[in-house]
């Protein structure tokens, strides 16, 4: 099977140059790579030209107008019969187009998606914030490696479906859930979604914690615009962050105006978080920062529901327009 690979870039040469050198490394050769600079300042030329003799590569350069409409483009541009879908932060295993191509001669699925892991190259906070983002501990159990707390609807960072899925259904909406949105109108039209759990990737994540928060928060807004286009989507499930930081602040209050001793709450969530990094990593300071990175996680997922939620489902206010998109985005 030809496979295209759809990747948007803004700003983020460095990520190409780790991107291209992965994808020159696969033991299955039959793809292209449909990269899009999506009106970069600092455009990633120089490392695509590096690695023409071994990518077959399609560089596409145009104005900035934000992810969905980027990988849209990209779409209209590829030639292959199956589209997969990266972020451009990825690094992809050799065996990884392989094991797609295996996969969907087994056991077909018109639209997939994988996991993601950590390398070993990354670094500590890359760690530790890969922890946060896969954990079942975490909102990791209602992501995109999970299928036991919802139904499975793949993400953009690995994603994949077939040339007959986009003529049906069409591309990415410009809003905050875009691969969300998908996935659920490929499982209306009749199309088939399956986890292709041996492929995954490598997810190297943003490594500021204040751009994580922010990242997460959109995670959060974007089920409350979801349930406003599809109130079937929103599961009990999808609740729990917004739980999590309601019932700790009722704890906090309890515990200063009735007993410390509800503060045995939050010191054995914390303790299990602690003890599951550590035995996963192996590592004392990435347990340390883990519980930092999840609580990040947890919070800014949690508040960025509740207040999409007040403003939208209250309020009655309208869903982000396309230049608030565009902004985080970059």
């Amino acid at each position: 099977m030809f496979f295209s690979l759809i990747v948007p870039i803004y700003n983020r040469p460095g990520e190409a140059r780790e991107l291209l050198e992965s994808l020159s490394q696969q033991t299955y050769t039959d793809f292209e790579l449909v990269l899009i600079e999506d009106g970069s300042s600092l455009p990633c030329a120089d490392e695509v030209e590096k690695f023409r003799a071994t990518v077959n590569i399609n560089y596409i350069v145009k104005e900035n107008s934000g992810r969905s409409d980027t990988r849209n483009a990209g779409m209209k541009q590829a030639k292959g019969e199956y589209f997969i879908f990266f972020d451009s932060d990825c690094i992809i295993p050799p065996r990884y187009l392989e094991t797609v191509n295996r996969m969907l001669k087994e056991d077909y699925a018109d639209c997939f998606g994988g996991p993601d892991r950590e390398h070993p190259s990354f670094s500590v906070m890359q760690k530790a914030i890969n922890y946060a983002m896969t954990s079942f501990w975490t909102t990791g159990g209602i992501r995109g490696g999970k299928v036991n707390m919802e139904k499975f609807k793949p993400r953009t960072f690995n994603m994949g479906f077939s040339r007959a899925v986009y003529e049906k259904v069409g591309g990415f909406k410009d809003m905050y859930g875009e691969d969300i949105d998908l996935s659920i109108r490929i499982n209306k039209a009749g199309f088939t979604t399956k986890l292709y759990r041996g492929a995954f990737v490598y997810h190297k994540r943003r490594v500021s914690l204040k751009r994580f928060y922010k990242q997460v928060h959109i995670f959060g807004q974007a089920r409350i615009n979801l349930y406003k286009l599809y109130p079937d989507s929103l599961k009990p499930v999808h609740t729990l962050p917004a739980l999590f930081v309601l019932g700790s602040i009722a704890v906090t209050v309890l515990a200063f105006v009735l007993s410390a001793w509800f503060l045995v709450f939050p010191a054995v969530y914390i303790s299990l978080l602690f003890s599951d990094s550590l035995l996963k990593t192996k590592s004392v300071r990435i347990a340390g920062l883990s519980l930092i990175a999840s609580f990040i996680q947890i919070f800014g997922y949690g508040f960025g529901f509740i207040t999409s939620f007040i403003r939208k489902i209250i309020f009655r206010k309208g869903p982000e327009d396309s230049e608030t998109i565009k902004k985080v985005y970059k």
